[in-house]
């Protein structure tokens, strides 16, 4: 079994959001990949959309239900999207299989196909790893 494929065996946004009987609606998006409407209680995304762009943009946003955010207006929504991406890349990446691929990946696209996410949740994952995540204001414990 690869990298990719355990990857999404331990971690299914899609599923989640059903647990949490969140529906999911897709429509035609024209500047965005997904959102969370508190509003309609309901996670929408662009239709048409790859399995692995899904998959993230899924779990990017049911880190806004979690964290409880409302908006991503001004610099209270700027560090809401950045926490979501970093919260959701941790679930999406386990920090094994992204060691095992890192040893053979030649490209960063290579390494997010093997790990089944998009480059920018990878781009994620990595600034996670490399601590870049003190802008937030936050305790590594904590978070």
């Amino acid at each position: 079994m690869s990298a990719a494929q355990s990857t999404e065996l331990h971690y299914d946004p899609l599923a989640e959001l059903e647990l949490m009987g969140v529906p999911v609606i897709r429509l035609w998006l024209r500047d965005t990949w997904g959102a969370w409407s508190p509003q309609d209680q309901a996670v929408v995304i662009a239709d048409g959309l790859s399995p692995v762009q899904e998959r993230c943009v899924l779990a990017h946003e049911i880190e806004h239900i979690l964290a409880g955010d409302s908006s991503c207006a001004g610099e209270r929504g700027l560090r809401a999207e950045r926490s979501a991406d970093q919260r959701a890349a941790r679930k999406l990446i386990a920090l094994s299989d992204f060691c095992a691929a890192r040893q053979w990946a030649t490209s960063e696209q290579e390494l997010a196909a093997e790990l089944n996410v998009t480059t920018w949740a990878l781009r994620a994952r990595i600034a996670d790893l490399e601590g870049a995540d003190q802008w937030l204001d936050t305790s590594k414990i904590a978070g």
